[in-house]
């Protein structure tokens, strides 16, 4: 019987034809907005690490000086190096990550390619494991090489690349500011976004090409690049970077074995900030932070406000467009109320009309689906010429393309049932008296 109704769905489509492709043209209109929109929101909204996130948790704590400070207000946004290193020594979760990033040229010593210039993370060995950095080759160094200032370097698959042509590298020395380091690893390619562990670089900033025990690129001193601030008498006349310099650039991530451990930890926090007060370190009240993953991309805004404000505005423009659809099967039922009156007193039921209605709507769903697809392709490529760090992300993976399609048959049903439910309300006597 379906088959039945979608052939009569096809030929009064066919039928109607100005009327039927205006109806698509408005659900594709509305579907290809909504999904541009939509798919921009489930980008940058995801969950990294959808599997461990809730164990993941950003630490924080207020070591700035009383210039400037109110009640309440956040933390300084990064750890202090002598607060960073003394938390890792501590060892009080089963895997904690200090990390900052710079950029520096990274070449071979034999000097026949040049030198490329990029991105990298000083950080301790935790952060392949805590972060699950897939490897192609070799593997992360270990505690006892942040220990010793190991001379180890673990690159990328695209520097990898540029730099030994794609082969196994493990065993080569690079050149990072005349220091000789030795490749241990070689990840896979590695898309993380956003990137959670330094929001300071960009929030959808590629992740990096080169990673280094963060002991050995203070021992080398490699430098940094991203936030910093400073107070007090900041450096004390010395580096920024130096142990004890009034400076916080470096981000620190600890893992837990469950959620429910993260009370604990922060009591080890407040314990941790109390003691530094006690010692004149710390002057502000003791205040710290130990947010989830999810919960420290919210408290950051990670997820731009106007791409909220245009997801929802897209909605609206939908719901527009569906009560025109609305509007239109209405008109082309009352237009076919003959039609029904026969169909009726040959026998049809008021289920029958109602359900071949509602298969003719479908039918203009799916046609809206496909058109709708289309602008929605072309929505998104304008969204990826915009400047915005984001604007590359911007594509419709298999997920958001089923969402496309269900939504569109959704909409095209729900704008179908009024126009279904009259029709099936048409007096067959009365129309037949009519005609």
């Amino acid at each position: 019987m379906f088959l039945h109704y979608l052939e009569l769905a096809w030929r009064n489509t066919l039928a109607a034809k100005g009327l039927s492709a205006l109806m698509v043209l408005a659900l594709a209109l509305g579907i290809g907005a909504c999904m541009t929109t939509l798919t921009v929101y489930h980008v940058l909204s995801g969950d990294p690490i959808p599997h461990k996130s809730a164990r993941l948790f950003n630490v924080q704590l207020d070591a700035g000086d009383m210039v400037g400070w109110t009640a309440g207000q956040e933390p300084t946004f990064d750890l202090t190096r002598f607060d960073a290193t003394a938390l890792l020594r501590d060892r009080r979760a089963p895997r904690q990550v200090m990390s900052s990033g710079f950029n520096t040229a990274v070449g071979l010593p034999e000097g026949d390619t040049k030198p490329i210039f990029s991105s990298v993370r000083m950080t301790s060995a935790d952060f392949f494991a805590m972060f699950e950095a897939p490897f192609r080759h070799g593997g992360a160094w270990s505690a006892a090489d942040d220990e010793t200032q190991a001379r180890v370097a673990v690159i990328s698959a695209s520097l990898n690349d540029k730099l030994f042509g794609g082969v196994n590298s493990v065993g080569r020395e690079v050149i990072v500011r005349g220091q000789p380091l030795r490749v241990i690893g070689v990840l896979q390619p590695w898309k993380v976004q956003p990137h959670f562990w330094d929001l300071t670089l960009g929030s959808y900033s590629e992740t990096e090409d080169f990673y280094l025990p963060f002991s050995t690129a203070m021992a080398l001193k490699m430098g940094h690049w991203g936030n910093m601030n400073c107070w007090g008498k900041g450096a004390n006349g010395g580096s920024s970077l130096d142990l004890n310099a009034s400076c916080s650039w470096i981000q620190y991530w600890v893992e837990l074995d469950k959620p429910g451990d993260a009370a604990a930890f922060r009591d080890y926090l407040v314990a941790y900030s109390e003691a530094q007060r006690k010692a004149g370190r710390f002057e502000r009240p003791t205040n710290v932070r130990l947010r989830s993953l999810m919960d420290w991309l919210g408290a950051q805004k990670v997820l731009p406000a106007d791409v909220r404000l245009q997801t929802w505005l897209a909605f609206g423009f939908l719901a527009v467009c569906v009560l025109n659809m609305v509007g239109l099967l209405l008109a082309r039922t009352l237009r076919r109320s003959g039609e029904i009156g026969v169909r009726r007193a040959l026998g049809a039921t008021r289920g029958d009309i109602f359900r071949q209605f509602v298969v003719e709507a479908g039918l203009l769903g799916l046609a809206g689906a496909l058109l709708g697809l289309l602008f929605a392709q072309g929505g998104l490529w304008l969204v990826r010429q915009s400047p915005n760090d984001y604007a590359r992300l911007a594509e419709l993976d298999a997920t958001m393309l089923a969402l496309t399609l269900g939504l569109a048959l959704l909409a095209s049903l729900v704008a179908g049932l009024l126009p279904a439910w009259r029709a099936a309300l048409v007096t067959p006597a009365l129309q037949l008296k009519v005609q």
